[in-house]
């Protein structure tokens, strides 16, 4: 893994490079090896929901090679009310509840085919699941680029606990980061469990 010192005037540049060589690295993996992977990031992240019983958790649908597999979901929504997003023009995120059905969406996305609630609906949530390339060890958070992530990060109140669902490989020392960055507050990757960010604001 290069190495990606963060700086003001090349963050932009160091992100890129970053995540072109972490969707690398998730094209490598076998299907049997993405398997595997999700099966243990569903048990540490059942385990975490049912320590913590949340009534309401916003998550989304992994497509491709993201972590998770594409029956998060259902695991999910077996435990608590689950709300899914829907990808607006603008790239914000719109929020709609999942009742088992999902329909193709912008981007290639998956979403809930019913009644939009609203890109507040979000802080209904006790346990947000978000997307990730990678996180480093203070919680700053790498993406894909589009920002959608980070105003959803930004609505929601102290106390929620926002986690970031990785492979092994993608908890790093440091990511390159910007002022609109939000930061995470745990991540979980398939071997090492459950990583709790240094002062994340979490009342659990």
């Amino acid at each position: 893994m290069p190495d990606f010192a963060d700086s003001a005037h090349d963050s932009r540049r160091a992100k890129a490079a970053l995540r072109d060589c972490l969707l690398a690295q998730r094209k490598s993996l076998s299907p049997l090896a993405r398997n595997a992977a999700a099966a243990a990031v569903h048990a540490t992240l059942l385990s975490l929901v049912r320590r913590i019983r949340p009534s309401t958790i916003a998550a989304y649908v992994p497509v491709g090679t993201e972590p998770g597999g594409p029956d998060l979901p259902a695991v999910l929504a077996a435990e608590a009310r689950l709300l899914l997003p829907v990808l607006r023009p603008d790239s914000d995120l719109d929020w709609a509840a999942f009742a088992g059905a999902l329909v193709a969406g912008p981007r290639g996305l998956l979403q809930p085919p019913g009644p939009r609630l609203g890109v507040d609906a979000v802080r209904d949530a006790t346990l947000v699941v978000v997307p990730a390339l990678a996180v480093d060890r203070s919680g700053r958070r790498l993406g894909r680029g589009g920002g959608s992530y980070d105003r959803v990060l930004a609505r929601l109140s102290a106390g929620v606990l926002t986690v970031a669902l990785l492979n092994d490989g993608e908890l790093l020392d440091a990511v390159p980061a910007e002022a609109h960055d939000r930061p995470v507050g745990a991540a979980i990757t398939p071997s090492g469990g459950l990583a709790l960010s240094p002062g994340a604001e979490w009342t659990k």
